[in-house]
């Protein structure tokens, strides 16, 4: 009998101009920030009502959860309280945060004081694909791999997740900065072993500007 691990199943990054899943060029554009999101979002067909109301952040998560699961994700293999979100970033939702207090000099917009914390994010990701399970969002000066690893193994050493998708998306001005990884328990050693090593090379690659 095979003994259950912990492996990174699929990886995307998103910066500098393209969307890169386990090290293939999936997108690229000379657009910045939302315009090349909105790009994207209509060039791999993501389909998701939401989108043109999101903010930046959930925008860009939206994408890059599109791009992760595709072809990597089997809902039908998992109970919905079994697949968590574990997310953070620098910048927490300063977009919505500025854009919100722009707005509300004169009239205090609902549409976009829903954005004004970053784990709406979360939400948005957990109605679209089922996840259930336990989520989190938190806000640190940069990517810890080491927090990561530990807070994810945590959960599915309880029990408490059989699938996370986690990782870092940071929002500043036109600068997207997204790694998501597809993380499972199972016993079939496909993908790369779960491990803070793994996660920093995969967050640290360099494709160039």
């Amino acid at each position: 009998m095979k003994k259950t691990g912990i492996y990174i199943k699929a990886a995307i990054l998103l910066r500098n101009g393209r969307i890169i899943k386990d090290d293939v060029v999936i997108f690229r554009s000379a657009e910045k920030g939302v315009l090349f999101l909105n790009e994207a979002y209509e060039r791999l067909a993501v389909n998701y009502p939401r989108f043109y109301k999101m903010d930046t952040l959930s925008k860009m998560g939206t994408v890059a959860a599109a791009v992760l699961l595709k072809d990597s994700f089997d809902p039908a293999a998992r109970q919905p309280d079994e697949a968590g979100i574990v997310l953070s970033n620098r910048n927490a939702s300063i977009e919505a945060d500025a854009q919100y207090w722009e707005a509300s000099q004169e009239y205090p917009s609902p549409a976009l004081f829903v954005y004004t914390l970053p784990n709406i994010v979360i939400g948005e990701l957990s109605i679209r694909y089922q996840f259930k399970g336990e989520n989190a969002f938190f806000v640190s000066e940069a990517f810890d791999a080491e927090w990561l690893h530990w807070y994810v193994t945590d959960l599915m050493t309880r029990n408490l997740l059989k699938t996370c998708m986690c990782g870092w998306l940071d929002v500043f001005d036109d600068q997207l900065d997204a790694c998501l990884f597809l993380v499972e328990s199972d016993t079939s050693e496909t993908g790369s072993t779960f491990t803070a090593e793994n996660l920093k090379s995969i967050y640290n690659k360099n494709y160039g500007k």
